[in-house]
């Protein structure tokens, strides 16, 4: 390692902790052992996933499972939309130029699967299992209580708002902390439909690496960097414990998950297929106002992207990005807050060869494994607070704290992935 990477590592490690205390309810009480834990225990995970070979292999037969289930999907998907599943099927000749991809019969059925296999293993008790060990990591290390570190810790695999269904008993009786906690986490992590989603769609883009392995660790990394962020914004010891030790029961019957788990799949297929479509044309027609403004001041190639990066130019380089790629990468994580990371990753996956290097893509794909956006906080806000409505004031008040700290959070983990 050069001095100038080390320096700027720990430049990056000082100026992303130091973003968020001016948004500090009380930044005398800020607990920087908590701090050092975080950036200690995200350190250690990065290593024992990335490079401890037991656990690698485990990413290696996980991600020969993803490819199983992606070739199952393609069997449900091929009966109902024919041709239009498998572009390889196609009765007509291709052209050879353009993507033969059709994104909503190819990459949006694998969410149904996925959310459909994910309650069964839930009502099978393999998923409450994993979270709680996770989870309890956290507690300790962090002080939290069980409810929170069962909830923040479940959006590792499930959705933002599915995750607080977990603690949902237990909401009306959080702190304000523990509500930024839940929120930071929804935010700073992707579900386990959405990845398996990300990777059909990555994979022409990173052919070379185990995209299921990064992205898992992606949003088991971000979950510390989450806490610590929250416990940053509003330090407080206040406490919410389980009346119990277990998990909430969720499904009735194996039926009942694959039912529901089927049903919940289609929802977040027409939200993910309706919402791309919409902030893509929205996109697009705002920067073409913003071409024709730019022509009138000399600027022939604004647009919402560069704007944007130029914004997030500083947070890029704190994360390890060399100098002359961290607008490109900018682009990328401001398109992901503006819009989703659904955009952005698909910006990514498109991205032009040497814009990026290796090592900044990989950082980038960190960076950008998570739902801090404007709309997800209308989406946890109503969620959650139809919950627990006596809450919905807090979570509004704590809002715009959890997207920050989610948005850092995750700019954090893009961070100790680059030094590995």
């Amino acid at each position: 390692m050069s001095t100038t990477f080390i320096l700027q590592i720990i430049i990056g490690f000082v100026g992303l902790v130091c973003i968020a205390i001016p948004f500090s309810q009380n930044r005398a009480s800020i607990n920087y052992r908590h701090i050092l834990a975080a950036i200690i225990l995200q350190l250690v995970l990065a290593f024992a996933l990335l490079k401890i070979p037991f656990i690698v292999q485990i990413f290696a037969y996980l991600s020969e499972g993803v490819t199983a289930l992606q070739a199952a999907t393609q069997e449900g998907a091929q009966f109902v939309f024919g041709y239009l599943s498998n572009s390889s099927t196609s009765p007509f000749e291709t052209s050879g130029t353009g993507n033969a991809m059709i994104f909503a019969f190819q990459i949006l059925p694998l969410i149904i699967v996925i959310s459909s296999l994910s309650a069964l293993l839930w009502f099978w008790n393999v998923l409450p299992l994993i979270i709680r060990a996770i989870s309890k990591i956290f507690e300790k290390l962090f002080n939290i209580g069980g409810p929170i570190g069962l909830g923040a810790t479940a959006n590792i695999i499930m959705g933002q708002v599915e995750a607080p269904l977990l603690v949902r008993p237990y909401l009306s009786k959080m702190s304000e902390k523990e509500l930024l906690i839940l929120m930071t986490a929804g935010m700073s992590t992707v579900s386990g439909s959405i990845m398996i989603a990300l990777v059909s769609m990555l994979a022409p883009q990173f052919p070379d690496i185990n995209l299921i392995q990064h992205l898992v660790s992606a949003s088991i990394l971000s979950i510390p960097a989450a806490i610590m962020y929250a416990n940053i914004m509003i330090p407080s010891s206040e406490v919410t414990n389980f009346d119990g030790n277990s998990v909430p029961k969720v499904y009735d019957s194996s039926m009942d998950a694959i039912t529901r788990g089927t049903r919940d799949g289609l929802d977040i297929c027409l939200n993910v297929g309706a919402i791309l479509i919409a902030f893509i044309a929205l996109v697009s027609l705002l920067n073409s106002l913003l071409g024709i403004f730019g022509s009138w001041i000399g600027i022939s190639d604004l647009s919402l992207q560069l704007i944007l990066g130029f914004i997030f130019f500083p947070i890029v380089w704190l994360m390890g990005v060399p100098l002359s790629e961290t607008l490109a990468s900018a682009e990328l994580l401001g398109l992901k807050t503006a819009l989703n990371e659904f955009v952005a990753y698909g910006a990514l996956a498109n991205i032009e060869p040497g814009v990026l290097s290796d090592r900044s893509k990989l950082i980038t794909l960190y960076a950008l494994c998570g739902f801090a956006n404007f709309s997800s906080v209308g989406i946890l806000v109503s969620g959650i607070g139809a919950m627990a409505p006596e809450r919905k004031n807090d979570l509004i008040k704590v809002s715009i704290k959890a997207l920050i700290g989610a948005t850092l959070a995750s700019c954090m983990t893009g961070l100790v992935i680059g030094i590995f």
